[in-house]
């Protein structure tokens, strides 16, 4: 008779005391470590750079850190305003890093953002006399569609003539800017007293978005709406086809996928994400539509996005880091003497490390996924995060 094959190698779990695991038993916790460990190093240099950008000014490292800390997580005042700030920019992050998945790189969180925020304003002052439980999801879910119809946009270009949602979605920015800055000057604008602003009135209270001590609502339908497109993207059909046309659009067509359809609706449903963010940044902690205030946002959900490679729970974390250091930069300003601006400098230091992974590798000797040292290639591009 024929010899039995050989059995596999038992793999022990190295301590020593004889267990056995299977091969692959930790292959998920690998691989957990291995997505998180750029992201982590990428924002450990840009606060070690920024140390020591805070030394080269003569200001005290550790006073100007330790404020920083105290002013996103010393109370429950501080704990609400880095709440509130990594609302928007959870929603923002989602937005980018949906698209991503389909191989779509959407720059237009800004306008979509915008015109979210400007419309759930309309709606929020404009209707009076509604309760709560009708005016409040009334007017976030008119953010929403103008956000999703801003993205779309973009999404129906792309689909039907090939336009580079780059492109298109960076002069929708410029006209969701103008076109909000108008609405908020002219049709919509606070004419109560001597207001000279463009601005909208406050919102009624009954579109309102509520916060419980220190615990803005906003922030869990944030929560809610990373969970809920994690569960899209990789428990439904839908979001097979996205990430397929996001890998290979040419074999996901062969496969009988519309790529077309999938392209619109992908940028649609960003826009939606981006929409609600602006539209519980002016119901939830503004209380009106003000033009220039939110400018940046949107954009902030880029490096939200990489920062996460654009894994929808992740964004959570991602947020709130950035969300934190906005809202401790205040009070590191006004206790260590350093300048709020060295935030942006953190910031775009973390951008620049965590979408180049080939430096942070490099420069830590972090293998890749392959096993070498570095990474070989650049990996940023519409792939980029899978």
């Amino acid at each position: 008779m024929p010899a039995e094959p050989d059995a596999p190698p038992e793999a022990h779990d190295g301590d020593g005391d004889g267990a056995v695991t299977s091969p692959t038993a930790r292959s998920p916790a690998r691989a957990l470590v291995r997505a998180a460990a750029v992201p982590l190093a990428s924002v450990a240099l840009g606060l070690v750079l920024g140390a020591v950008l805070i030394a080269v000014q003569g200001h005290s490292v550790l006073s100007a850190y330790g404020a920083l800390v105290l002013g996103g997580a010393g109370d429950a005042d501080a704990v609400l305003r880095t709440l509130q700030k990594a609302t928007p920019l959870i929603f923002g992050g989602l937005a980018v890093a949906f698209a991503f998945k389909a191989g779509l790189f959407n720059i237009g969180g800004q306008g979509q953002l915008l015109v979210g925020a400007a419309f759930a304003a309309g709606v929020g002052f404009g209707i009076d006399g509604l309760p709560l439980v009708i005016h409040l999801p009334l007017a976030l879910l008119v953010g929403g569609i103008a956000g999703a119809a801003w993205g779309a946009i973009a999404g129906v270009l792309k689909a039907t003539s090939g336009a580079h949602e780059v492109i298109v979605t960076i002069m929708l920015n410029f006209v969701a800017g103008n076109l909000t800055d108008w609405l908020a000057a002219n049709p919509w604008r606070d004419r109560s007293g001597s207001n000279i602003i463009a601005r909208t009135p406050l919102v009624e209270p009954s579109a309102e978005i509520p916060t419980w001590g220190w615990l803005p609502a906003g922030f869990l339908l944030a929560l809610i709406a990373a969970v809920a497109c994690w569960f899209v993207l990789e428990r439904t059909t839908y979001g097979f086809e996205v990430r397929s046309v996001g890998a290979n659009r040419h074999a996901a067509r062969y496969a009988g996928i519309s790529v077309g359809w999938i392209m619109a609706s992908t940028m649609a449903v960003a826009g939606l994400l981006a929409g609600f963010g602006g539209a519980i940044e002016s119901l939830g902690v503004d209380g009106r539509f003000e033009a220039g205030v939110n400018v940046g946002l949107g954009f902030e959900g880029i490096t939200i996005a990489l920062l996460a490679r654009t894994n929808p729970i992740a964004v959570i974390p991602a947020g709130l880091l950035v969300g934190l250091m906005e809202a401790g930069a205040a009070k590191m300003q006004f206790e260590s003497g350093v300048a709020p601006e060295i935030i942006d400098v953190i910031q775009a230091l973390i951008l620049l490390f965590v979408a180049a992974p080939m430096i942070v590798r490099w420069m830590l000797r972090l293998r890749d996924p392959s096993g070498q040292l570095g990474d070989r290639r650049l990996t940023l591009g519409a792939g980029w995060g899978r």
